[in-house]
């Protein structure tokens, strides 16, 4: 992004705050084998995105909120449940269910009592049932993390906010094969779609919160 970009998109009110809600909870988007195992089609270095997440899911279990994950799996041989999707990614081809890539990674230390949401697409709430989930537990705000942040992070990040939901992206806990997708990703959502805002700054929210 340019000054002008910046300056442009400021001047004509782009990137307001949306702000927290009352009732939080965290996502954890793809951050599973096939994606954090750099040596695969679909895998990337983040490392410290997990870092960071894990400093996120610390915070949220020490204050009983909800967390969700989400992994991409396909049964079908040939991958037809994962529709014209399969003919534009090679690397959909590593996301077999069943199979060790697509569990939620270790490192995460995820808890019996932590949903994984599966999907076939882009977004969280494509084709699953995470809005009435949501809505169950009466969650205002979506605290999102994960991977990436051109894809999935994006995706379901406009999704939230178009179920009414506030979407906080924390700035350290996403990332993408892409510096530049990651750079512009960040710099799209925060003007038009949700609330980038730093670690530090999402745990001190989330604790006063509480």
């Amino acid at each position: 992004m340019t000054q002008f970009d910046k300056e442009l998109f400021r001047e004509r009110g782009f990137g307001q705050t949306i702000g927290f809600g009352t009732s939080p909870a965290v996502i954890v988007i793809d951050l599973i084998a096939a994606f954090t195992d750099e040596n695969l089609p679909l895998g990337a270095p983040l490392a410290d995105v997990i870092d960071a997440t894990s400093e996120i899911l610390d915070t949220a279990r020490h204050l009983e909120l909800p967390v969700f994950y989400t992994s991409v799996e396909y049964q079908d041989a040939e991958l037809n449940d994962a529709g014209l999707w399969a003919l534009k990614m090679k690397g959909l081809m590593t996301l077999r269910s069943g199979t060790a890539e697509v569990e939620v990674d270790p490192k995460l230390g995820r808890l019996a009592s932590e949903p994984v949401i599966v999907k076939k697409y882009a977004s969280a709430f494509f084709g699953t049932d995470l809005t009435a989930r949501l809505n169950s537990l009466g969650i205002d705000t979506l605290v999102v993390t994960g991977c990436t942040t051109s894809g999935c992070v994006r995706a379901t990040v406009v999704d939230t906010i178009q179920n009414g939901i506030r979407p906080i992206v924390v700035k350290e806990a996403v990332g993408d094969r892409s510096k530049s997708a990651h750079e512009q990703s960040l710099f799209d959502m925060q003007a038009k779609y949700a609330d980038v805002t730093a670690l530090t700054e999402v745990i001190r929210r989330l604790t006063q919160m509480r």
